[in-house]
């Protein structure tokens, strides 16, 4: 199976301002943003089937490349930052911000989650997926699950993953056999 994993296009967000999970507005540039991922997705249509976060940014982009159906799962959503959602990074004073920054991997957002706790979810998504009789299918979701998606694959590793965001609107495109590991094409 193919799999073929869409980051959303550009949020309109200041710099530095934690969002994870909070729904936030796309730029204005959003028409022009989907119209490239559109044309970048062409060369991989058909699909068997489409996922989607439920988060708008992801939904938005899922329409607007013509999957208005596409099946949303709240395993594919961006890392739950709990209350530092919309908050500035540098304006934080929550402690554990700076043993999150120390162990970003293992550190739980306060009355969020960890990235470990992510991977865990994007991970039984991807162990779930791979059991359908599917040839290729599409998945719009967030920079943080595509991270999770290429460690799983073992493209990357979890240390590395920052250094790996895929950009707004870029494309991952993975190989997958049943109930075997993802492998990067």
């Amino acid at each position: 199976m193919e799999i073929i994993l869409i980051r959303h296009t550009s949020v309109d967000v200041p710099p530095g301002i934690c969002y994870g999970q909070t729904d936030v507005p796309l730029k204005p540039t959003f028409e022009q943003e989907a119209a490239v991922t559109k044309e970048n997705l062409k060369t991989d249509l058909p699909f068997d089937h489409v996922y989607t976060s439920p988060l708008t940014r992801c939904v938005r982009l899922a329409t607007y490349c013509g999957f208005p159906d596409a099946e949303r799962d709240r395993r594919i959503m961006e890392i739950n930052f709990g209350e530092w959602e919309m908050k500035p990074f540098d304006g934080n004073d929550d402690p554990r911000l700076k043993e999150w920054y120390a162990d970003y991997l293992n550190v739980v957002a306060t009355g969020g989650e960890s990235f470990a706790m992510q991977y865990q979810r994007v991970s039984q998504f991807l162990d779930e997926l791979k059991r359908k009789n599917y040839q290729r299918v599409a998945i719009f979701a967030h920079g943080g699950v595509l991270i999770c998606a290429q460690i799983y694959a073992g493209l990357i590793k979890a240390e590395e993953a920052f250094s790996a965001l895929t950009p707004y609107g870029g494309i991952i495109r993975m190989q997958v056999c049943q109930n075997k590991d993802l492998e990067h094409k």
